[in-house]
């Protein structure tokens, strides 16, 4: 039997959506507003997910202040009140969407799980705008 715990998450971070090789028109007819050189913030919600089996010792599928911990040394501390484009080394070379974001907060969570659970990330980059990435 496997269970699905979750742990939801805040940041703010200020990025812009820009492509260096392109012009500023180019990279405005794509990203539009996003694409503003003076940048522009969101008040991201994070969902953590993880999936596995019960603990017969502990009752829990994972400690969730260790998730809580977790999600707070490797995304919060790394990306909260920060300029992705310019301050987050994953993103120097990568455009912060949402869809990368959340591959990038997959990819720094997952390698402190124990094998056996299973990884999803949802991230709200507005309350109508989310993305979630599986692995």
């Amino acid at each position: 039997m496997k269970v699905t715990v979750s742990r939801k998450a805040h940041f703010n971070a200020a990025h812009r959506l820009y492509r260096k090789d392109w012009t500023d028109t180019e990279n405005e007819a794509v990203f539009g507003k996003c694409a503003n050189p003076h940048y522009h913030g969101h008040n991201y919600e994070l969902i953590v997910h993880v999936k596995g089996s019960i603990d017969p010792q502990t009752g829990y599928v994972m400690d969730m202040k260790l998730l809580k911990d977790l999600i707070k040394v490797e995304v919060e501390d790394r990306m909260d009140h920060k300029n992705l484009n310019e301050e987050v080394h994953e993103f120097i070379d990568l455009i912060p969407t949402a869809e990368n974001m959340a591959v990038v907060i997959y990819n720094l969570l997952k390698p402190h799980l124990n094998k056996e659970h299973e990884l999803s990330v949802t991230l709200y980059e507005t309350p109508r705008n989310y993305v979630t990435f599986q692995g």
